[in-house]
């Protein structure tokens, strides 16, 4: 159990490390050493983290296999460009100047992202009293029902562009820095959720439905939130990547979108948000990085992420959570590290 000094030792430290890469970001990015590709790799990143983090919630920490997350990403991304547009287009406010954001734009973009995430929640609860009620593959079934339900839902609606997708939407996502802040703030809710009690009686559901039940825990309403929570920050992760791009299309957020973010879960391990962290990391950079090998660049994806599988099938992490500040403590006090080694191998013999 760490004392309070060591908590606050660990948050400095984090503290640190979080500022010291935005002071690296600013600074290659006013550099000019970003370009459009790389400004391209790392916003999806950015995404990507949000996106693994939060479908973990459900999958990792609550233990239920959710297909349709690409659905609360199309609900938040259709819900916070819809509102630009209007913004911009119908009331006439000015979001975006050659130099970037404007103050408005800033307000708006923010605004736009709430109100995306608090849409997708909204649809995560609807979806989520009835479906969470079943387990494993039926679970699995509803939610790609419903993920295929919403794109089929946004070709057939004309408001959201139909089949031809939804064009001109204000790129308020433009500055790398901000999406990096909201990045980082989206996690930092994420990780302070699950360390809270809610998140470790989630855990005690995921480890035993029946006797976190039996102990008192309200085994729906938990499984509930989970599930409206991750849908949330789904919809934020969708409210960020319509305002990149600036055109949406409803076959961007097909199944296959969610297997993909299942995929980052699953190899960064289910259960480690830093691994989930990890996990998108590699899995959005390594394709980008075998692009020399165009012929057999998806071949060789495919091949690393079934060897990683085979050798490590409970994914990168596990359950363990990577942490900054004991690997600091290995590097500064190593012989500390090696007499607890010690001291807990004797203790097993003993046993």
């Amino acid at each position: 159990m760490k004392n309070k000094k060591e908590i606050i030792k660990s948050y400095l430290i984090n503290f640190i490390a979080i500022a010291l890469m935005f002071v690296i970001l600013m600074i290659a990015t006013d550099a000019g050493l970003i370009n459009r590709y790389v400004r391209g790799i790392l916003m999806t990143i950015f995404i990507n983290i949000i996106l693994a983090i939060s479908l973990n919630l459900t999958t990792g920490f609550l233990g239920q296999i959710a297909l349709g997350h690409a659905g609360f990403m199309s609900i938040g991304a259709y819900s916070a460009a819809l509102f630009v547009k209007y913004a911009q287009d119908t009331m006439g406010i000015t979001l975006l100047q050659e130099n970037g954001l404007t103050s408005a734009g800033l307000g708006f973009f923010l605004l736009s992202l709430l109100i995306g995430g608090g849409i997708a929640a909204v649809f995560g609860l609807i979806v989520g009293i009835p479906a969470l009620r079943l387990k494993g593959d039926y679970l699995a079934i509803i939610t790609l029902g419903f993920g295929e339900i919403i794109r089929s839902l946004i070709e057939y609606f004309p408001f959201t562009g139909g089949a031809q997708g939804l064009k001109k939407i204000p790129k308020l996502a433009s500055s790398l820095n901000v999406v990096y802040i909201i990045m980082i703030v989206c996690v930092v809710i994420m990780f302070a959720f699950v360390r809270s009690r809610h998140g470790r009686a989630i855990t005690a559901i995921r480890e035993d439905d029946i006797a976190s039940e039996a102990s008192g825990i309200p085994n729906t309403h938990y499984k509930v939130m989970a599930f409206t929570i991750a849908a949330f920050f789904a919809g934020v992760a969708g409210g960020i990547y319509a305002q990149y791009l600036g055109v949406l299309g409803a076959s961007s957020f097909g199944f296959m979108k969610s297997i993909d973010i299942l995929v980052m879960v699953v190899l960064g391990g289910m259960g480690s948000l830093t691994g989930s962290i990890l996990s998108a990391v590699g899995l959005t950079a390594l394709p980008e990085m075998l692009r020399s090998f165009s012929d057999y660049r998806m071949l060789i994806y495919s091949v690393v992420l079934i060897i990683v599988m085979i050798f490590k099938p409970s994914g990168l992490l596990g359950t363990y959570e990577f942490s900054l500040t004991r690997l600091i403590d290995r590097i500064v006090h190593p012989g500390k590290h090696k007499k607890a080694s010690t001291m807990k191998k004797e203790g097993a013999e003993i046993e």
